[in-house]
């Protein structure tokens, strides 16, 4: 028996989730394609022959849906293949870097005077980990990924719906995915809405075909219970958003007196959005705040002057 041999790794195992992404990738199509079906082909496209008040009510359904359908699926394909961010390979934190240049008589009183330096109020500080499986060190509030097999800068969870993890350089993607598809599935809800009530009526007088009627009718409960359950997420995220707190960090800031990322809910807003409004609602940065704003690159964090590190 080969003692030296490394112990297997069972959360390798983890790694066969992704298989699982790329069928919820088909699934979200799948959703997609109904629904547009249902909204558009079936239900309000036909009313813009119309004339009249019919044809001006399609038009304001039909305008904002495509809109709303541009910007989300913009949104969620950013999230699938923008990297959330991964830690440079031998990555030292430029705390470490100066120390170097420090005497070991003087790195006590030097790391004093660092830890009490602040900037506009908030500060720096070096919260440093190691990751034995990536065999490298790791930023603030970075952890590794089982089913990613990397470290991902600024965790917050990983999605199997775009099959990837959600992180510091697509945070802002994801919660606009989640946004843009809670305000289209609302529109739909209600663009289908007298067309389900008519449903029953329809389908006893054999008025409409059979795939119609099934279509919208599935379109009608798929969208009502995704608007429902994506409700909760986008009061969720919007919370964690304004207190600069993530998914994986919910508890440890519980057992916290004050948490030590929370610098404002404006500054907080803007470590995810970034400070050009024009580009809040998109999913976009601006080259100015991803050069001033340390947090989108995912490696370093201001912090309260008033919680130690």
């Amino acid at each position: 028996m080969d003692f030296g041999q490394a112990a297997p790794n069972p959360f390798r195992l983890c790694s066969g989730l992704r298989v699982l992404g790329y069928l919820m990738i088909l699934m979200v199509a799948a959703i997609v394609g109904v629904t547009y079906y249902a909204v558009v082909i079936v239900v309000w496209s036909p009313r813009l022959l119309h004339g009249g008040l019919s044809s001006a009510l399609a038009l304001v359904v039909l305008v904002p849906f495509h809109l709303l359908l541009v910007l989300l699926i913009w949104s969620y394909f950013m999230v699938v293949f923008r990297d959330p961010g991964m830690v440079p390979v031998n990555w030292r934190p430029t705390f470490d870097v100066e120390s170097l240049e420090i005497t070991s008589s003087d790195s006590v009183a030097h790391e004093s005077r660092l830890s009490s330096e602040s900037s506009s109020g908030f500060e720096r500080r070096p919260n440093i980990g190691y990751c034995n499986v990536c065999q490298n060190n790791k930023p603030p509030r970075c952890h590794h990924c089982s089913v990613c097999q990397r470290c991902v800068l600024k965790m917050d969870h990983h999605c199997v719906w775009v099959v990837n993890c959600v992180g510091a350089r697509n945070y802002k993607f994801f919660l606009l995915f989640l946004l843009y598809t809670f305000l289209e599935t609302i529109l739909d809800t209600l663009a289908l809405l007298p067309h389900f009530i008519t449903f029953f009526g329809d389908a006893k007088n054999h008025s409409s075909s059979a795939q119609n009627l099934a279509v919208t009718f599935i379109a009608f409960v798929l969208n009502l219970a995704f608007s429902l359950s994506l409700l909760c997420f986008v009061v969720m995220h919007s919370s964690l958003v304004l207190s600069n707190t993530t998914t994986i960090e919910v508890y440890e800031k519980k057992k916290a007196v004050t948490w030590k990322y929370d610098i404002g809910r404006r500054k907080n807003f803007e470590q995810v959005f970034g400070t050009k409004k024009i580009f809040w609602f998109l999913p976009l940065f601006s080259e100015k705040d991803l050069e001033n704003i340390p947090a989108l690159g995912g490696l370093e964090f201001p912090m309260r002057s008033d919680v130690e590190a």
